[in-house]
């Protein structure tokens, strides 16, 4: 499995523990150079918003990948961490509905995360 995979699918499982929802994996590899893959969630509010990026952080760090890059703050409606190989996407509901990257990057691949 790559780093990058893996990495995913950490990021995946942080995201449920903290009771994100419709989190999506999609592997954008073959799209586009950015990245790998992007995950993508969102959450009820902002202290969930923000204990969903904390607990991301903190698994990725455990597992050797470190944090490249963050949009957004803990007034943000959207918090982009770039960790290079993987972007991980948190929005407020209605930002997500708004901004729909699931159309965006329809080309990519929907990834199973009980696959990885």
């Amino acid at each position: 499995m790559s780093d990058s995979k893996k990495y995913a699918k950490i990021a995946y499982d942080a995201l449920a523990d903290k009771k994100g929802e419709n989190i999506k994996i999609i592997d954008i590899s073959e799209v586009s150079p950015i990245a790998d893959y992007f995950i993508i969630a969102d959450g009820a509010n902002q202290n969930q918003l923000q204990a969903m990026c904390d607990a991301v952080d903190e698994e990725l760090y455990k597992a050797g990948c470190e944090l490249k890059q963050t949009e957004g703050n803990r007034n943000s409606t959207w918090i982009l961490m770039d960790y290079g190989d993987i972007i991980v996407h948190v929005f407020s509901k209605e930002d997500r509905l708004f901004y729909d990257l699931e159309r965006i990057w329809k080309d990519g691949v929907e990834v199973d995360p009980e696959t990885i």
